[in-house]
């Protein structure tokens, strides 16, 4: 018996549709400082290894300036800068993530600067708790839950919140205000 014949007797198995996890999400996760901090990947572009943006004249602090993406200036966000902590370090590990973000009828495409890039974590929503009402590090906005992988909490970021460029605009406008000279 040859084996195309030996192949045509056995039974074949009937595929196995997998039902998805809607209850499983899946996060890209980054270091600022000692902490470990993470977004959807839902609107993750990409991950661009640092270069120094173009500085912007009169933009606030969180703002490092625009990098240039397949000819696009994209603005890069300092995260550390923008939870009210000193300016990220800038290691061999930096990095800038693009993200798309805004609303379904205005897009907008950020770099946003990281100390480093870790992994992509699969979160099942039960181990994903409410931000905490007090003593969080960064603004109770800006947190979308507490991730709980491998026995250490997550701090899984509202990309909304954190990156409103309506809010971002708004302090960039109240900054040259004050920086413009009075008449």
């Amino acid at each position: 018996m040859t084996y195309a014949a030996a192949s045509s007797n056995a039974a074949v198995p009937a595929p196995v549709e997998v039902e998805p996890r809607h209850d499983l999400h899946q996060y890209l996760t980054f270091m600022l400082g000692r902490e470990t901090f993470a977004f959807s990947i839902l609107g993750i572009k990409e991950i661009l290894e640092y270069t120094s943006p173009t500085d912007i004249p009169m933009m606030p602090a969180f703002i490092r300036g625009v990098v240039n993406l397949r000819g696009a200036a994209v603005p890069v966000v300092d995260l550390c800068a923008r939870f009210d902590r000193s300016c990220t370090p800038i290691t061999k590990k930096t990095c800038i993530v693009i993200i798309e973000s805004g609303t379904e009828d205005e897009r907008h495409v950020l770099g946003v600067l990281v100390d480093a890039v870790n992994e992509v974590l699969e979160i099942p929503d039960a181990d994903i708790q409410p931000p905490p009402r007090f003593g969080a590090s960064i603004r109770a906005d800006f947190i979308h839950g507490m991730g709980k992988v491998r026995g250490k909490f997550v701090i899984i970021l509202d990309r909304a919140s954190v990156l409103s460029v309506e809010e971002m605009a708004a302090i960039a406008h109240s900054d040259a205000a004050v920086t413009q000279p009075a008449d």
